[in-house]
């Protein structure tokens, strides 16, 4: 084919034979056709290597109409279970593939390695239950979008979802008693920006076979864009609190000036800080509630999520950064009353650097949301030097999937953040709470000083003061905009609680918009 041969000086460096369909997207081939290759742990990043030396192909996303379907009718098109890889051999992880369909149109190949031996995963219709009239006919190679993971992870007897990799190289995990919430990405190109943005697929799978008795899965994949290629390992344990240690390679076409690395999707509607215009039963709706972010100078912060009126983006400058996440603390059901999509079981996700990434800053880009069915919140790290063209760059990370994650334990963290009126109509009343650390152990008479202030316009009245109710703390203020002035629509506040000079709680950041 004529792509296959455009890339042959690419594949000579390959060491997995199947590999020709991933790069040059041959589709009309079956997997089964394709013999078991060698493998090993350089295998992938030889491919990106290749890939990225050679122009972009976008994947194939050639579907009969038929399948060319909406949510409902892709949602009937099921897999079934009984025949999840490693089922029959009763191992600790079974793997069950997505159908292409709906939004997920592009092919993407998987590979089973056992040993240092990869076989193609075959598709057959046979894997799936179709919708009526939609099903293909036999002896097709469609292929699939992606694939999920089970594992016994709330009961020891039943296998639930763990982790689903599907659409571009987005992919979210569980960890026990948690419900799917914010999502995860390879790669992001362009978010926040006035241009376009790029987004990367992850077009090939690699799953190491788990030996009896596991107790971690390892994954590979290929990524792909018009801009970069790149190679990934995901060595996953699942828990209470999931761990993923992730190492990426990236390897770019072009200068990539706006990279955003671990970056993490998510949904904020409403909160008590944000629930002007709202008319909801419901006290909140969000998959995460606020950016935690741990900096290299030990600082931790905590910035509440808002819905803004129109997109904002937030920089936090730092060097060799020690941790960064979007989490959910709020995890009473009474906290949202929502029994239906269970906002309280959605899980954080914290990240932590495992080598030193420089100077960058941890990006939030925040936009504007009328509803709770579209993401609209993205956080990541954006180095400070564009990523040169025919380089390797390497960034490791450990993803937390978990309810809390601890960094400084002595330090009282952000519990809940309301604004509302203040008696002065010109003023808004900011109350925050305040639980752990050091601070629950002051006695309730402790004169401790509360530090707040404002980029611009006027903060009157801060106090910190026991909350009995809660056993924790409250620090309260009042704040007026600056409304005369052209650029007082966004204000940048600040407020934590000292003991003398030394800090009790985490420092709240949170930007005023109107």
């Amino acid at each position: 084919m004529q792509r296959r041969d455009a890339l042959k000086s690419a594949l000579a460096i390959a060491l997995l034979g199947g590999v020709p369909r991933v790069l040059a997207q041959a589709t009309t081939t079956a997997n089964a056709a394709a013999p078991s290759t060698r493998f090993t742990m350089e295998t992938v990043p030889d491919l990106a290597r290749a890939l990225a030396g050679q122009p972009y192909r976008a994947p194939d996303e050639t579907l009969p109409a038929a399948l060319d379907t909406g949510y409902d009718a892709y949602r009937d098109l099921r897999f079934d279970p009984q025949q999840a890889i490693w089922r029959k051999e009763g191992l600790p992880f079974q793997v069950q593939m997505f159908h292409r369909g709906f939004l997920f149109k592009q092919r993407v190949e998987l590979y089973r390695v056992e040993g240092d031996s990869a076989t193609p995963i075959a598709y057959t219709t046979e894997l799936f239950s179709f919708p009526p009239g939609t099903k293909p006919e036999l002896g097709s190679d469609l292929g699939f979008a992606g694939f999920r993971v089970h594992t016994p992870l709330n009961a020891p007897d039943v296998y639930d979802e763990l982790i689903a990799f599907l659409g571009a190289s987005y992919f979210r995990a569980l960890g026990k008693g948690h419900a799917y919430g914010l999502s995860a990405r390879g790669l992001a190109l362009g978010s926040g920006d006035a241009g376009a943005e790029e987004f990367p697929v992850f077009r090939a799978f690699w799953i190491e076979q788990p030996a009896p008795g596991a107790d971690h899965l390892v994954v590979h994949a290929l990524l792909d864009s018009p801009s970069v290629a790149g190679a990934f390992r995901f060595d996953m344990k699942p828990g209470a609190e999931t761990v993923i240690d992730v190492q990426s390679r990236l390897y770019p076409r072009v200068d990539l000036a706006r990279a955003g690395i671990a970056p993490l999707t998510s949904m904020f509607e409403f909160d008590a800080g944000d629930r002007v215009g709202t008319d909801d039963y419901r006290p909140a709706v969000h998959d995460s509630d606020g950016l935690a972010i741990f900096n290299g100078n030990g600082d931790q912060i905590w910035r509440p999520l808002s819905n803004p009126p129109r997109v904002q983006s937030s920089a936090f400058m730092d060097t060799h950064p020690r941790g960064f996440g979007l989490m959910q603390r709020k995890r009473g059901f009474g906290d949202y009353a929502d029994i239906e999509a269970r906002y309280h079981q959605r899980p954080s996700l914290w990240i932590e650097p495992r080598s030193r990434w420089g100077k960058g800053a941890v990006t939030l880009v925040e936009i504007p949301t009328g509803d709770e069915y579209h993401d609209n919140i993205v956080a990541f790290w954006r180095p400070d030097k564009p990523l040169r063209a025919g380089r390797e760059h390497r960034f490791d990370y450990r993803m937390h999937w978990c309810d809390m994650h601890a960094w400084q334990s002595a330090l009282a963290v952000v519990s809940d953040t309301r604004i509302g009126a203040a008696p002065d109509p010109a003023r808004r009343l900011v109350v925050i709470d305040l639980e752990g650390g050091r601070l629950a152990s002051m006695p309730r008479d402790a004169k401790l000083t509360p530090d707040v202030w404002a980029a611009r316009g006027e903060v009157s009245g801060a106090v910190v003061y026991p909350n009995p109710e809660t056993q924790g703390w409250r620090l309260s203020f009042e704040f007026r905009p600056n409304t005369d002035s052209a650029d007082g629509r966004d204000v940048e506040l600040h407020a934590r609680v000292l003991e003398g000079h030394a800090p009790l709680s985490e420092t709240w950041l949170y930007r005023w918009s109107t």
